[in-house]
């Protein structure tokens, strides 16, 4: 899987992709083969957290 480059569109590809198919963050880089602290990385730039309880960034 290709990531936007964007954060914004990251925000709104990777909340989305946690909603509909993936249990967890973890999930979701394990199956799309993803490093996990890299997107982290790129939303904290934008002020955005993953919250575990919810399953997405806020």
């Amino acid at each position: 899987m290709t990531l936007p480059k964007d954060p914004v569109m990251l925000l709104s590809l990777i909340n989305t992709k946690l909603r509909d198919f993936n249990s967890s963050l973890d999930d979701f880089c394990k199956e799309n083969n993803l490093n996990e602290d890299e997107i982290k990385k790129k939303l904290e730039m934008i002020d955005y957290h993953y919250n575990e309880d919810r399953n997405q960034f806020v």
